[in-house]
């Protein structure tokens, strides 16, 4: 008898368990319908960015403001008040992503693409967050990328919103022929606003070679601050 008791009590724990988890994978779900849900374009915002390619620093501070007539505006560059030709060539290339981004051509990272919602585990809870893993699997990588990235986010309980992913490989891989990748650290965090889920900062971090000379070792950070909805109240 005792036998079987223990193999029940072992059953009724791994529903439990199993039970569990499902429920953590619905509140990511229902993390990432919030995230869709918010419409980005409809807020005013500020970008600074920065970049550090092989020692080549640059960075740069833009407005994102929908109801202008110029939505995006060169406020600075490198520390300095942009010329009317990098202003010029920063409409210029704003208008080339846009266009892309309509006719479908761009790839623009999705949440639902990054978090691979049936792989995810718990890690660790507490009063204020639940942190998860999962698995990565990002074409745009290439194929030798898959099972050598892996990643974590962190859910945060009182406003129900994925707060922070994190992403990270395990081993060296090849995005695409004569490249090598040995570290790559990828980050997003973001904010909760009346509802909405805006980005508040994205980091990259990636060390390698390519061409088999050429060293890699990029650093960017784009951070966002300052936003204020521009849409229509709801009545």
């Amino acid at each position: 008898m005792l036998i079987y008791l223990g193999s029940t009590f072992d059953i009724i724990a791994a529903e439990n368990t199993t039970t569990e988890l499902e429920s953590l994978k619905d509140k990511v779900n229902h993390a990432i319908i919030k995230v869709e849900q918010t419409q980005r374009e409809l807020w005013s915002y500020k970008v600074s960015r920065y970049e550090n390619e092989e020692g080549d620093v640059t960075s740069s501070i833009e407005q994102y403001s929908p109801q202008a007539s110029e939505r995006w505006l060169l406020k600075k560059i490198n520390g300095q008040l942009p010329t009317k030709k990098q202003i010029k060539n920063f409409a210029k290339k704003k208008q080339e992503q846009k266009n892309k981004t309509e006719q479908g051509n761009h790839i623009q990272l999705k949440l639902r693409a990054v978090i691979n919602q049936k792989s995810l585990s718990l890690v660790s809870t507490d009063e204020k967050n639940i942190v998860m893993a999962f698995n990565v699997n990002l074409k745009k990588l290439g194929e030798d990328s898959i099972g050598k990235l892996q990643g974590q986010l962190i859910y945060q309980k009182d406003k129900q919103f994925i707060e922070k992913i994190s992403i990270w490989n395990n081993a060296e891989f090849s995005p695409m022929f004569t490249a090598k990748i040995t570290d790559l650290a990828i980050s997003f965090t973001f904010m909760h606003i009346n509802g909405a889920v805006l980005t508040k900062q994205n980091e990259m971090k990636m060390k390698g070679s390519f061409a088999y000379f050429t060293e890699i070792n990029e650093t960017s950070l784009d951070t966002f601050s300052g936003y204020l909805y521009q849409g229509k109240q709801a009545q």
